[in-house]
């Protein structure tokens, strides 16, 4: 390409921020408002899109499966995986970071996959579902799992990307944890969209077009995309642009989302016509009567927990074509969350990302929570004094837990406990005055609660593989704990200890995760050597660091 060419290369913004320049400087004879395109050019040119940092993991064919680095210092442990629509660039989920969902789910402590499915080739143009849903989406999920180490976890299908990420959880129901929709079609059956009127049979054969073609050209779909409203998509939004030339940001805002818009690719061919044909005009997904290569895509197998994130105003998959299909899929836990906003603006609206994907945020890690060693204890305590225990930890905030006590006469305690083993056991017993003992068998973990009245042992079953390695690193944790008296921290003489016995703290586990202030007050000495004293003991039970450290 001649650098005349590709000067000739610009995009929708430039264009018309050229052609008002000179509009204005012929009409207003060069009024401040024409001033100010050539900085505007400028603004559209240094305009970023997805700059959250990640890596490339796994690579087949065209598709790059990423992996975002995290913004928190632990992660749950169930991650989300991606699922882009196979149409445009799946940089609109990461905009700016301040309209991006993957940093949006990163903040609140998630890990996060997303499949790029990159632009087909002609040898492609035969690809169909069966090699998107059975091996591309599959091999991507198995290769989340293995560096993840669950054996199940989170999609979230985006547009396009929804539908075979709901035909996947249908096929291989045992792999998912939980599945969440954006903007997802999967009925169509009068939803009153522009797109399922204008696919219909009776006007539209998608063969006509593969045929002529091959793979459907991004171009071909862009210009259908902003016909479905012409004086929208064409003259009014760019009004609203000359009005707010002024607004730097709203430039480079404006710019970021027609680069996306403009940034089309293509779709291969036969999954394009499979997706028409058999979703569309013949809606057999919805129906429970799609195959894909010859296995029968049963939908009542869709029995993970199922969120549906919908647009109230959204015109290009109406938000009637997603949430009929929550009837027939054989979820019993559904949820709907529908925001004021179109199609795009579920991803990129300063509303939705203050108001609905903290709720999304919040939704995956609700329905990812693996029982922890809290869990555990939680169970055998209210067997044993039939106390109600809830667990629960607040988004972002991965390396803390609230854990409720309550009985019939109402909340006993309610606390925020750090997450290891240590802290855990010794706001159980400080707050219900019981010693708490666990034992690893056969067929699960038994937990002993001794009370003044003796011992009460529950066996807790139903575990996995990461709870159970989680209580017998805890386990060994407390008893290497238990083993040491607090004579044995370096620095605390007999005076001392007896002092902080006095004081309640009477282990060196009681220590480990004590207030420094509450040390120093019951043993008469110093915040300082209180501080020195809680590390030598943090130190001797395994945890790593103390809280001061932490917050540093």
């Amino acid at each position: 390409m001649t650098t005349d060419q590709q000067q000739e290369v610009r995009t929708p913004v430039e264009i018309f921020l050229s052609a008002q320049q000179t509009v204005l400087a012929a009409v207003t004879d060069g009024l401040p408002k024409a001033t100010l395109v050539p900085d505007r050019l400028e603004d559209a040119a240094s305009a970023d899109v997805g700059q959250t940092p990640s890596e490339v993991v796994y690579t087949e064919n065209k598709l790059e499966l990423l992996h975002y680095e995290s913004l928190t210092e632990h992660q749950h442990r169930v991650p989300i995986l991606i699922v882009y629509a196979l149409i445009n660039r799946p940089y609109i989920l990461d905009l700016q970071p301040d309209r991006s969902i993957v940093r949006r789910l990163l903040e609140a402590g998630h890990d996060v996959y997303l499949i790029d499915w990159h632009e087909p080739s002609r040898l492609d143009q035969h690809l169909g579902l069966q090699d998107y849903v059975n091996r591309y989406i599959d091999n991507c999920v198995d290769e989340v799992r293995e560096r993840s180490g669950q054996d199940v976890i989170n999609l979230l299908g985006y547009c396009m990307g929804g539908t075979p990420s709901t035909m996947y959880a249908a096929l291989y129901p045992e792999k998912v944890n939980a599945l969440g929709l954006m903007a997802t079609g999967l009925y169509f059956d009068d939803t009153g969209g522009v797109l399922e009127l204008w696919g219909d049979e009776d006007y539209y054969d998608p063969r006509a077009v593969t045929d002529t073609f091959g793979n459907v050209p991004g171009e071909f779909l862009a210009v259908g995309f902003g016909l479905m409203d012409p004086v929208a998509n064409n003259v009014i939004k760019y009004g609203h642009l000359y009005d707010r030339l002024e607004n730097e940001d709203f430039v480079r805002n404006f710019t970021r989302m027609e680069q996306w818009l403009s940034d089309s690719v293509d779709v291969a061919g036969e999954v394009y016509v499979e997706f028409l044909e058999d979703v569309y005009q013949d809606n057999l997904l919805y129906e429970n009567e799609l195959t894909i290569g010859g296995e029968h895509v049963d939908i009542t197998n869709v029995d993970m927990p199922l969120l549906q994130i919908v647009g109230e105003y959204d015109n290009l998959v109406p938000s009637e074509a997603s949430k009929q299909f929550n009837d027939v899929a054989g979820a019993d836990d559904v949820s709907t969350l529908e925001y004021p906003s179109g199609h795009v603006g579920l991803a990129m609206s300063n509303g939705a990302h203050r108001d609905l994907w903290p709720e999304v945020a919040e939704w995956f890690l609700e329905h990812s929570e693996q029982p922890t060693f809290a869990d555990v204890i939680g169970e055998g305590v209210e067997q044993a004094l039939d106390v109600d225990v809830e667990t629960d930890v607040a988004v972002g905030d991965v390396d803390e837990m609230e854990v409720v006590l309550a009985d019939d006469e109402g909340e006993i305690a309610r606390d925020e406990v750090k997450r290891d083993a240590t802290a855990i056991e010794t706001f159980f017993e400080d707050e219900l005055g019981v010693e708490v003992g666990l034992d690893i068998g056969p067929t699960g973990i038994a937990v002993e609660v001794e009370t003044d009245e003796g011992v009460e042992t529950t066996v807790v079953e139903d575990i996995g593989e990461a709870i159970r390695t989680e209580v017998e690193e805890a386990v060994e944790e407390v008893a290497v704990a238990a083993s040491y008296d607090l004579d044995d921290v370096e620095g605390i003489g007999p005076t001392y200890a007896e002092r902080l016995r006095s004081g309640g703290l009477e282990s060196v586990s009681e220590l480990a995760v004590a207030d420094e202030a509450h040390v120093a007050e019951v043993a008469e000495a110093n915040e300082e050597l209180a501080g020195t004293w809680i590390d030598r003991a943090r130190e001797l039970v395994g945890i790593e660091e103390s809280d001061e450290g932490a917050d540093e």
